[in-house]
């Protein structure tokens, strides 16, 4: 019998490759991401595309590390705030490339930042959750430059990527579960992977409140809760 140890192990939230989850729908980008952070490799640019939760920030975190700024065009971006964040920088990265608003100065500096970059040899990892020809307010050459250079799709919506997520996100709690559990979740979360993860870390709570090892009957008590909205 395998038994549950009741401590708090923190969920591992280092964005890394090596916490990464890979399966065949992410297999091309994760590749492809660590052709870019090589520095012996020649390839230096990468676009990553893919729905929300696919793992498209992990992977750009991941190629920053601790050297490189990462910046998302979800907050609020400005010319200034793009030339200072990436002046003394060694790559360009920059994520939710479809959040891109309709400044005609900040896609000036965008596009002047890319091709400093690219002129340069410099490290280019870029990504949104659409593909380079469908980016809104994007200047026509840059979206041109990014299909010259790696390009890869993220895919994690099938099952079997969507287990291989919940049992990473349990190994990092340093907690096996059955296959009825991961089956059970599957069918009753929606396809997005964060409410995969949401799901988990509330069960695991629960398991870890109420001292009780984690089993399809406490995961079906903790989807009644969330639905009425009595979890702890």
């Amino acid at each position: 019998m395998i038994m549950q140890q009741f401590f708090d192990f923190p969920i591992n939230r280092c964005f890394s490759f090596d916490s990464f989850v890979p399966c065949e729908g992410n297999a091309a980008a994760l590749k492809f991401s660590l052709r870019v952070a090589d520095s012996a490799d020649p390839e230096s640019l990468l676009y990553l595309y893919g729905p929300s939760g696919s793992g498209k920030t992990h992977l750009l975190k991941s190629i920053a590390g601790v050297k490189l700024p990462y910046l998302s065009l979800t907050d609020h971006q400005t010319p200034d705030r793009l030339i200072s964040t990436f002046a003394k920088s060694a790559g360009l990265i920059i994520d939710d490339m479809q959040a891109m608003p309709d400044d005609a100065d900040l896609r000036r500096t965008l596009w002047q930042l890319f091709n400093d970059f690219h002129t340069s040899g410099r490290l280019i990892a870029m990504a949104g959750s659409l593909p380079p020809r469908e980016l809104l307010n994007i200047d026509d050459h840059l979206t041109s430059r990014l299909l010259w250079g790696l390009v890869a799709h993220l895919d994690t919506s099938d099952d079997n990527s969507r287990k291989m997520i919940i049992k990473k996100v349990a190994d990092d709690r340093q907690i096996r579960i059955s296959d009825d559990v991961i089956n059970y979740i599957l069918v009753t979360t929606s396809r997005e992977v964060g409410d995969l993860i949401s799901f988990f870390e509330q069960l695991y709570k629960f398991s870890m409140v109420k001292k009780r090892r984690i089993t399809l009957p406490l995961a079906r008590e903790v989807r009644e809760f969330t639905l009425n909205g009595n979890l702890l």
